[in-house]
């Protein structure tokens, strides 16, 4: 059979223009109403930066097919999409270009919008949100008050994270762990600001209880979110520090009497104090220094000196230590960096290998005899005995903290949402009314720069009356992180065009929590950790009812794995080459032009400066749609990184024409009339070729809604398109048992590729079709037993073929009541008296009554 030449790139515009015409937003969807109950699937919403990368194309991809598929299913199927549009890199593009941001956001939204009908993505438009919008940002607003009713929205003065590159405050789930800037990379300072929290840290018992019930999220994730959340048990000691009374949390209480300092932070309340009267040792706080105080070990009576120390964080426990060199690898090096080198020593190793002299840091071990009441008991018994003899002296209480930060979301920024709150000098902290909201930022051509805070260069923003007294006030100027702004979006897809409150809880109740929700493990802390916190929030005032879900949003999470691409280096200096400095030679070495040398070839995450980076729309202009989509899900499972490499997109390419040539031939012979075929008379071929396609469609069926083996879907097809291909010219097969599964193909292609879906269906059937995007998910039929065909004799005349299983004459009364309910059986035997039957492999012998 000849093969046409189809071209896949003229598909997308071909049928994305037909379905417009149809009435569709993009896609045609199932007419049926659904018959199941709703699946809630959903990606992480983009921020509007001009231009989708390859994360976004595989991201948004896999949101786009599962969602067809659930709804072929039946499922009402809530799938939207919106823009993460305010932000720092909106405002700082504003000021490199001299522009407004609001101007720049929108028209990158338009761009990547269009991207994505570039790309099929059939998303649910009607729910959109977009940040920055007015209509969003009132309703963050209104959260951002209702948390301040109830207690979780506060103010005060902290030393806080400042980005000098950025000029605004950063959270600490904002700093890495070299203490640079989660955008900028700067290297993070320390100031003094009074600035707005939320109170996460009240949920924190919940926030890490609850990971336990969240089985349908990947392990890697719910680490991490249970190492930020910190959860650790111990004991809060008392000890006097010169006239004052302070406390210590500490998970090693067993150590106590190898205390040999008491180390504070350089805020905390004794070392403010002292700062005020010796300002030349507060110049030391930051390398670390020694006080002119003494604090008593209310267990052992003794004096030991106090520190500042930079090791010590003001919010964690009462921002003091208990200084321990002996049992603490911090403790120690900063002892030996005041000068101190003796250390007391009251746990050892079981084995006692450990010199007495020298530090032991592990936490089990036994207590020796410098240890008092606690010699010889195991460590883990000692920390239990000592925390009791502490409660029952009053000394000190059994006690669980959490490393986790109250969520600082004040920034000194223009491009977000403004914090309803205004100042005045008589009534003090006053919140917007709901009547004012939302506080609009302020229409700007342009911003003039990066420093201080750009709304308070702004008086008639800053400028107003106090709703409380009518007096002169000012308005807050700093806005809010924007992770604020994503931290409820799920919420408002699901009531997006209420005016009258943040969201129904009849309408959103019944919908959440998030069946399935897909997007990258950077966000594990930052984006998830604030959602489940605002989420548990709005549980507990009642704005939707999560109550057998503990307040948790998401069901399901799937962290995509990052796309890489391939990257060329000089083997020298690893300097990273620009496409123009080498060339590709026929055995596939990529030749430096400058040297002759060899470059290294590598997969890296795509950067500008890597000149690696690969543009979605490029992808697709060459090859299509279809062939593009799904090329990055055959490419490697869900979870794993995605080395991209665009060369092997061939193979795809030539699978898809394939399954438009089986149209091409199949078209052919449904010129003929085509009647059903019964399965009882199927050849052993059309057995083979119906049980292989069942047990395949059963495969990608599993994969979609059980295990996400998207790659494993891709190859199925393949096996399922190449069985069909084959047997297009067996004679042995009917062109109604192929049609069937070549129907069931279309199909179950159709959420990965709708455009050649849709092409193959035309290629069939005559003008106008109903669209393949219109069925419903194909019905997994029964498996046929091989059959094998029986000469059935009467009276010595052979009379018909009988198709029965190969061991039909094993049962023999089995064997004769099947053959005797046929129609030819009731034709030539019926009710004549059967004297006797032989059977035979292959033939079955009657003999009757004539």
């Amino acid at each position: 059979m000849s093969r046409r030449i189809f071209d896949l790139t003229k598909l997308d515009t071909k049928w994305a223009t037909r379905w417009k015409k149809q009435g569709c937003l993009l896609n045609p969807r199932r007419k049926v109403a659904p018959t199941k109950g709703k699946i809630y699937s959903t990606a992480m919403f983009p921020y509007p930066s001009g231009i989708l990368h390859m994360g976004h194309l595989r991201v948004y991809t896999i949101a786009d097919v599962l969602a067809r598929f659930y709804r072929m299913q039946g499922y009402n199927v809530i799938n939207p999409m919106g823009w993460d549009a305010f932000g720092l890199p909106a405002e700082n593009a504003a000021v490199d270009r001299n522009v407004s941001p609001e101007n720049w956001t929108k028209l990158n939204i338009s761009k990547m919008k269009v991207q994505m009908e570039a790309m099929l993505a059939d998303f649910d438009w009607d729910r959109e949100v977009t940040t920055c919008d007015p209509a969003y940002y009132k309703w963050t607003q209104k959260l951002f008050l209702l948390m301040y009713e109830h207690g979780y929205a506060y103010r005060k003065k902290a030393e806080i994270n400042w980005d000098p590159v950025d000029q605004t405050v950063l959270a600490n789930e904002q700093v890495d762990s070299e203490g640079r800037s989660w955008r900028s990379g700067a290297v993070v300072e320390k100031r003094l600001l009074e600035q707005w929290f939320l109170g996460i840290t009240k949920f924190a018992k919940e926030l890490n209880a609850d990971l336990d019930t969240l089985d349908q999220w990947p392990a890697k994730v719910k680490a991490m979110q249970r190492n930020w959340i910190g959860e650790s048990t111990g004991a809060e000691i008392r000890f006097q520090v010169g006239e004052e009374t302070t406390y210590v949390y500490t998970t090693r209480a067993e150590t106590i009497f190898s205390l040999q300092y008491l180390a504070l932070a350089a805020d905390h309340p004794i070392a403010t104090k002292i700062k005020q009267t010796a300002p030349e040792l507060a110049e030391k706080y930051d390398t670390g220094v020694k006080l002119p105080l003494e604090a008593t070990n209310l267990v052992t009576g003794e004096k030991v000196p106090v520190f500042v120390a930079p090791y010590v964080i003001s919010g964690y426990g009462h921002g003091a230590v208990m200084g321990c060199p002996a049992h603490d690898a911090r403790d120690y090096e900063f002892w030996k960096s005041m000068g101190e080198t003796s250390i007391r020593s009251t746990v050892e190793p079981e084995d006692g290998s450990l010199d007495a002299n020298e530090p032991y840091f592990g936490a089990s071990g036994v207590m020796n005899a410098d240890s008092q009441f606690l010699a010889g008991l195991s460590a883990t018994t000692a920390r239990k005995k000592i925390i009791e003899h502490l409660e029952s002296h009053q000394l000190g209480r059994k006690r669980t903290t959490y490393r986790l930060r109250d969520w600082l979301i004040s920034r000194q920024r223009f491009w977000g949402a403004p914090i309803p709150i205004v100042h005045c000098d008589r009534c003090g902290t006053v919140p917007v009314p709901d009547d004012q909201l939302p506080v609009l930022l302020p229409k700007v051509d342009k911003l003039l720069g990066r420093g201080g805070s750009p709304l308070a260069q702004i008086p008639e923003f800053v400028n107003v009356e106090c709703p409380s007294c009518g007096g002169a006030a000012r308005r807050d100027t700093d806005t809010m992180d924007t992770f604020m702004d994503s931290s409820w979006y799920m919420f408002r897809y699901l009531d997006p065009h209420n005016e009258q409150q943040l969201m129904d809880p009849k309408v959103v109740s019944p919908l959440l929590s998030v069946d399935q929700y897909l997007g990258g493990v950077e966000h594990a802390i930052l984006h998830l950790l604030y959602v489940r916190f605002v989420s548990k929030f709005l549980n507990k005032i009642g704005y939707w009812d999560g109550s057998a879900v503990n307040g948790e949003p998401i069901k399901k999470l799937v962290s995509q794995g990052m796309v890489h691409g391939r990257t060329f280096s000089e083997p020298e200096t690893g300097r990273f080459l620009k496409p123009d400095e080498y060339e590709i030679m026929p055995d596939g070495r990529a030749v430096i032009k400058e040297s002759g040398k060899t470059a290294t070839v590598s997969f890296e995450k795509m950067s500008k400066s890597k000149h690696n980076g690969a543009d979605p729309s490029d992808c697709i202009a060459r090859h299509g749609a279809d062939a593009t989509r799904a090329h990055v899900l055959f490419q490697a499972p869900i979870e794993d990184v995605l080395n991209w490499d665009e060369d092997k997109i061939v193979g795809i390419e030539r699978w898809l024409a394939k399954v438009l040539t089986i149209a091409d031939g199949l078209r052919e012979r449904l010129k003929e009339s085509v009647q059903p075929k019964p399965t009882d008379l199927y050849t052993r071929s059309e057995i083979s070729i119906h049980n292989e396609c069942q047990q395949l469609l059963h495969s990608i069926t599993d994969s979609l809604s059980k295990s996400l083996s998207l790659n494993t879907v891709i190859s199925d097809y393949m096996k399922f398109t190449n069985r069909i291909y084959s047997e297009l010219n067996n004679k042995d097969v009917s062109t109604a048992v192929l049609y069937d599964s070549y129907l069931d193909l279309l199909k179950a292609l159709s959420p990965v590729t709708p455009s050649v879906s849709e092409e193959a269906n035309e290629m069939l059937h005559p003008w106008p079709v109903e669209s393949i995007l219109t069925a419903d998910w194909p019905e997994i039929r029964p498996f046929i037993a091989a059959t094998v065909p029986y000469t059935v004799m009467v009276n010595g005349r052979m009379r018909f073929v009988y198709h029965g299983p190969e061991n039909l004459i094993e049962d023999r009364e089995g064997c004769i009541s099947q053959i005797l309910a046929t129609p030819e059986g009731q034709k030539w035997i019926g009710t004549k008296n059967v004297k006797k039957v032989i059977l035979k492999p292959k033939t079955v012998v009657f003999i009757v009554d004539k």
